[in-house]
Formats: C-alpha cells, structure tokens, sequence
C-alpha cells in the first residue's frame, strides 16, 4: 500500500467539526492524525486556525500531506508519538493549543495491509508496529512473554474473559510465525459456543497486542495531561476511544482535571487545596446509528471532551 491509497473515513466528523467550532483562533492539535481526515475537516470549518498534525505512522503522515496540501502553510506535520505533543509544540514554538484531538486506535488502511501485521484475517508477518523505526513487534510479545505476562495484555487490552486460555494456548504453540497462525490458535482456544457470536474470536486479542506493542495505554495517561496543559483557556481537548480500557483512563484524566484531583469526602468542602482547570463538555458520546452502518469503524467509538477554564479555580476558596 502507498500514501495515495491510504484513505479512511473519519469516525464522528461532524461532531468533531461541532466541538472545536467555538474555541479560540489559533493552533489546532491533531495528536494522532492519520490520514488527515478530521484535520481536514476542521482546516475546511476554521479558516481562523492552523494546525499541527502528529503521527507515528510515517506513512499515514505522508497521505495526510497529500491530503491536506490546499491548505499549504496552515498545516505543519511531525512524526511523532502522541505522548510527545508538548515537546512537539515547543519545538515549533507553538505556545498554546486552541484545541486537541486524540483519535485513538488503529485505521482501516492499517488493517487493510497485511504486511503491517494488524488484521487477524490474513496472512502476515506478526509486526503491529505504529513506527516502523520501533525495535519491539507482535513476535517480541507472542513469543517472548511469559503465559502470566500475556494473560496481563490480553486481558488488560480488550477485558479478553478467556485470556488465561489463550496465553496457555499461545505458549504451547510457540514459535508463532504469523497473523494467520495466531488466530488460528486464538481461535481454537475459545469455546466454540463463543466462537458463534460477537464477531471474529481473535479480534480482542489482536487488539491488545497491538497495544502492547505500541504502549498505547500506558503513554495515554500522560499525553492528556499534557494536552491540558498544553490547552488555551476557551480551549478543548477530545478524545475518540474505541474500547473500555482507553475510555477508563480518558474519563480519569478529565475527571483529575475537572476534580483537581480533590480527595476529600463527597459532600464536604474541599480542604486539599485542589485546582479545577476544565470542565466536561456535554456531547453525543455516540456515533449516529447511520453511520455505524457506513462505518464499522465507528461502532464502538466514544466522544469525551473537556473545555479549559479561563482561570484556574481552587475548589475551597
């Protein structure tokens, strides 16, 4: 696949284009960018903003330049992972986001590759690497982790209930060669009345490894911090996730945000000293059941969002 045909839909465009319509004029963030499908939208609805697109798929970021080149200098692109914004935007001297997009998780053109290892429906090479410059693949995790270790990112990454079975099965099989090969194992590895329902049996377990491989959860927490911070006041930071683990960890960095991380009991006043610095934007958290039907993609998305306040607020003043 080259940069010409990588092209997906983008998941709740509209709804994403409605969230940044009202904050401030000035550098929009697409941290996870893509194939440029959001960031072109928004460029499109916000001829007032620029925006910084980052990726660490140095060949989604070469589709996206395509993409986006009527746009000219509005846009700069950076290959980069989305825990690196704020370094990202201090190396361009960009001193404050109008607005931050994640749009977490894996695109159809990835999928549709075979050779970059995502998909569980055909035969490639166990790789899953975002950035190919990665030292860390699919075979390093299915081949060298301990049963207890993948159980651990089985379960962790897709809340897998069979994912001690099929640790147990990967670890049997070992050496695993490819796609094809470990989800056959996955599959044989679950009842075969679950098999029958909720889609492909390796699916979850695809997932989590892909994960895995790319630090996905673990880098999350500390890239919506700084996405807040990085945020102006009026600002707003949105994430799309596509399943619980990824939303857990949203809903508790927002909810850090908007608590100032208050520890004291629910119903008395705050005596901790704790900062709120966003509040939580009411939006669909859905996509639209028309587009779940265009777009598989987006059936399991969900939108949270949070606007930066125009001062910091301590909650026991």
């Amino acid at each position: 696949m080259n940069e010409a045909n990588f092209h997906h839909l983008p998941v709740m465009v509209d709804q994403i284009a409605e969230v940044f319509r009202t904050v401030p004029a000035g550098w929009l963030v697409d941290a996870t960018v893509g194939g440029g499908g959001h960031a072109e939208r928004l460029l499109r609805e916000r001829p007032d903003c620029s925006l910084l697109g980052i990726d660490a798929d140095p060949l989604a970021l070469r589709a996206c330049e395509l993409r986006l080149a009527p746009f000219g200098d509005r846009v700069k692109l950076h290959h980069a992972r989305f825990d690196q914004l704020s370094v990202v935007m201090t190396d361009l001297k960009i001193t404050a986001a109008s607005g931050v997009l994640f749009d977490l998780g894996v695109s159809s053109p990835q999928l549709d590759e075979a050779e970059r290892g995502f998909s569980y429906r055909g035969e490639g090479p166990l790789d899953m690497r975002m950035d190919p410059d990665n030292q860390r693949t699919a075979a390093d995790v299915v081949n060298g982790y301990s049963q207890a270790e993948l159980t651990r990112v089985i379960r962790s990454g897709s809340d897998e209930k069979f994912a001690a079975r099929i640790a147990a099965a990967i670890v049997a099989a070992r050496p695993i060669e490819s796609t094809a090969e470990l989800a056959a194992i996955v599959r044989d590895a679950i009842p075969a009345a679950t098999r029958r329902r909720g889609g492909h049996p390796a699916k979850r377990t695809f997932q989590s490894i892909r994960i895995e491989v790319n630090r996905e959860l673990a880098i999350l927490p500390g890239a919506i911090d700084d996405a807040i911070t990085a945020t102006a006041p009026g600002g707003r930071v949105a994430v799309l996730s596509y399943h619980s683990g990824e939303d857990r960890i949203v809903k508790d960095r927002f909810r850090n945000a908007v608590t100032g991380g208050c520890t004291c009991p629910l119903g008395l006043p705050c005596v901790c000293d704790a900062v709120q610095t966003v509040r939580l934007v009411r939006v669909a958290k859905s996509p639209s059941a028309s587009e779940m039907e265009d777009n598989r993609r987006a059936e399991s998305a969900h939108l949270r969002v949070v606007e930066k306040l125009p001062e910091p607020r301590r909650l026991g003043a």
